[in-house]
């Protein structure tokens, strides 16, 4: 495999409604594309990284600064630059897992769109189309919030998920628990919102029969999860806190976790998602695939992976129009609860280049 150039393209897309979590309100989503050039193919990741360092350390700046001085360098020098070699070729450089996981995926595309094989083939699926959830951002009174929690069930959403912090979270549980039944698939998402000491304040949570709760504590606070497990009868599921298949098993034998989110760029790229699906399958641990607010380039891949076999929860793989009124993609779309699982090479879709140049703020080449 030769790739004879590296396309690095930022984007904005405005977002349908802002999306309040405990970290900021976003309105828009900048975002980093990547385009892989071979003689065979063309094949396109996305970074998931936001704009300033608040989900993560990572930022769009520093990914595309990352990308642009070593990861690319490190790849395209390399003599046989293998999708399924790339994590070694740029282990040498720490951290950067979204950065690393953007070029990895466009590789990995250009790859098996030469091939004829699909993402979700390689990776081991083993569905045509996956349950998808929805997540709900923190609202500015409980009558909004269960205005578009009604929206959501009514679009025919199998499982709704709320984002909490303090001040916002007994209140809006209890409400949309007492508005939509106890049939409602619910869980709660913190966003590392709070500390050990709030385990009173979220065993309030206990009564509502949530399926889990998602990140209270801090990213590197796995012995903390431990003891807050200990305190909540409420499942805890980790997101921010796992960026390996190693770190999972820690959390798993810890105890910290008994749920684990899933988000390719969080980790690394989708073969390291793999591996901490196939660690959790047999630890008999359920999976689920997280959201980023991707693109359809990135939504086409998560889709993919999360119709492997332990994916047993719905993920964040709402349709397109949760997000974007204009997506750069064919529209992904809601069918029955469930999104359809792309079965053309690679991730399966093309950029809608017309729309795509539309919203490009810069664009770069490498030449290599």
């Amino acid at each position: 495999m030769k790739i004879t150039a590296v396309e690095l393209r930022r984007v904005e897309l405005p977002l349908v409604a802002p999306f309040r979590t405990s970290f900021g309100t976003q309105t828009s989503r900048e975002v980093l594309l990547v385009r892989v050039v071979t003689p065979e193919a063309e094949g396109w990741g996305e970074c998931v990284a936001f704009s300033e360092p608040l989900y993560s350390s990572e930022y769009i700046e520093a990914a595309a600064d990352m990308l642009r001085r070593f990861l690319i360098p490190a790849v395209t020098a390399h003599p046989d630059p293998d999708p399924y070699r790339i994590a070694s070729v740029t282990a040498p450089f720490k951290g950067h897992r979204m950065a690393k996981a953007a070029l990895e995926t466009a590789v990995l595309d250009a790859e098996l769109r030469g091939r004829g094989v699909p993402l979700a083939r390689a990776l081991g699926a083993t569905r045509d189309r996956v349950p998808a959830g929805v997540s709900v951002g923190i609202m500015n009174s409980i009558p909004d919030l269960l205005d578009t929690v009604r929206s959501y069930l009514d679009e025919g959403y199998l499982r709704i998920k709320l984002k909490i912090e303090p001040g916002w979270d007994l209140a809006p549980v209890r409400a949309v628990r007492e508005h939509f039944g106890d049939d409602v698939l619910l869980q709660v998402d913190a966003n590392a919102a709070y500390r050990l000491a709030d385990a009173r304040q979220l065993a309030k949570l206990d009564p509502f029969d949530l399926l889990l709760i998602e990140q209270p504590l801090g990213e590197e606070d796995l012995r903390e999860h431990a003891e807050l497990a200990r305190l909540l009868r409420t499942p805890i599921c980790l997101d921010e806190s796992i960026t390996s298949a190693k770190v999972a098993v820690d959390a798993l034998l810890l105890g910290a976790t008994s749920v684990i989110n899933i988000k390719p760029g969080r980790v690394g790229g989708y073969l390291e998602a793999k591996r901490i699906h196939d660690v959790c399958q047999a630890h008999g641990v359920p999976v689920w695939c997280g959201g980023m607010l991707e693109t359809g380039i990135g939504r086409a891949a998560n889709v993919a992976l999360a119709a492997l076999p332990g994916f047993t929860l719905p993920g964040d793989t709402s349709a397109s129009g949760r997000y974007y009124a204009t997506d750069i993609t064919t529209p992904f779309v809601l069918r029955d609860g469930h999104i359809e699982v792309p079965n053309a090479p690679g991730i399966g879709v093309e950029p809608r280049l017309d729309i795509l140049d539309d919203l490009t703020t810069s664009a770069e080449v490498i030449k290599t």
